[in-house]
């Protein structure tokens, strides 16, 4: 059984995607994979589409309760499994400080699996803590994401030291496997440097009895593939959400070399939606036994339609100019022969107001209206349309000219 710890102390270079949709790609062939997220942010766990709700046993409760890992596992396919995270996985560090041989927890919990999976690959946090060395002491190989960018290059050596040191006081079959290139950018100078680094970096090593000896950097570069960013926010792998995209056919063709095949057939569903729907349909009732008082919210009022403009009815207009702002929506515009009678109204008052003005001004309080106060603005929360939107101010020539 291969055991593989992905790995990188720097964050943000595409290790759980790789980890997620490399093992996808691996459990399409008919391999039996098992996925492990070690990471407290659980982002391996929501990228297959399972919500680490609190109820919900982890990987947590393997390393802190000895829970056996058959019973902490979701089948989310025929052949794909995984060992959830949770939050309070932040929280095991302090809680394993006292226990005898807390870095080979994990080893010790998956023999029982030896015979049931072909491939485990662990999601290890982005630092070098308790969680990352019960992955390290699990796994006989490592491989690392490296995005190709000169801060990211500069922390892999900090990890093969850490490596090293694993291998020689805790796992002694510990190596590293290979590189992963992520986010690549064939078009710039600074990725073929940074590549170009890397492989006479391992090939200086070849002879040596370092880990990374035998470590190779990944012919297959997954290149910046926004389908990749977009695929965790449903749950789903790349191979699930966009399988014709560049990104699914980097990870195949990855896969391929990982298992040293020529060729892996692009999947087109690896988490089946059957698994995932009798889970989300469990979460649900155990939220509701959990939460008895909490009913399901009511569906938002209907408002009423609105009245079709007629020949007499105010005027529709798309667009209009108020105060140099464009405004959109329906608007009612005021007859020629209202606004000549505003007109007369205002000069009116105009005359009053000058007639007045000789006169000594008391301060008068102000009459009380019987009209009702003006309704308030129905929002957007309850899913009405706000008829005035303004889009955009317009600038003045002079504003325009001298800013």
């Amino acid at each position: 059984m291969r055991r593989i710890a992905v790995i990188n102390q720097k964050g943000g270079v595409g290790k759980t995607t790789s980890c997620c949709n490399v093992g996808a790609a691996i459990a399409s062939t008919g391999r039996r994979v098992l996925m492990i997220d070690l990471d407290p942010q659980a982002h391996l766990s929501m990228h297959l589409g399972v919500d680490p709700y609190p109820n919900r046993t982890s990987v947590y409760d393997v390393l802190t309760d000895n829970l056996p890992v058959s019973e902490a596992a979701i089948q989310l396919s025929e052949n794909l499994h995984l060992i959830p995270a949770h939050i309070d996985l932040a929280a095991a560090e302090m809680e394993l400080v006292s226990v005898m041989g807390r870095e080979v927890i994990l080893r010790d919990a998956l023999p029982e699996f030896a015979d049931q999976f072909d491939v485990v690959m662990m999601d290890c946090p982005p630092s070098l803590g308790v969680l990352t060395i019960n992955g390290l002491a699990a796994a006989n190989e490592v491989m690392i994401p490296l995005q190709p960018h000169f801060l990211a290059l500069q922390g892999v050596g900090k990890l093969l030291e850490t490596i090293e040191l694993v291998q020689k006081r805790i796992n002694p079959e510990l190596v590293v496997s290979g590189i992963i290139l992520c986010m690549y950018e064939a078009g710039t100078r600074l990725a073929a440097e940074v590549t170009s680094d890397l492989r006479e970096f391992v090939s200086a090593a070849r002879d040596t009895r370092k880990p990374w000896s035998n470590a190779k950097v990944f012919k297959t570069c997954i290149r910046r593939n926004i389908k990749l960013a977009e695929s965790p926010g449903y749950g789903k792998t790349i191979f699930d959400y966009a399988n014709s995209s560049n990104g699914a056919s980097d990870y195949a063709a990855l896969a391929a070399e990982i298992l040293g095949v020529e060729h892996i057939e692009i999947p087109t569903q690896v988490v089946t939606d059957l698994e995932q729907a009798v889970d989300n349909v469990a979460a649900e009732t155990r939220d509701q036994d959990a939460f008895p008082e909490r009913q399901p919210p009511s569906p938002p009022a209907q408002s009423s339609p609105q009245p079709q403009p007629d020949a007499t009815s105010p005027t529709d207009v798309t667009a209009l100019e108020i105060e140099g702002r464009i405004v959109t929506g329906p608007h009612e515009v005021e007859s020629p022969a209202n606004q000549v009678d505003s007109e007369s109204h205002s000069e009116d008052r105009g005359d009053r107001h000058r007639d007045s003005d000789d006169q000594p001004r008391t301060e008068e309080p102000a009459p009380v209206s019987d009209v009702a106060p003006p309704a308030p603005r129905p929002s957007n929360s309850s899913g009405a349309r706000i008829p005035i939107q303004f889009e955009e101010t317009v600038e003045s020539d002079s504003e325009a000219r001298f800013g």
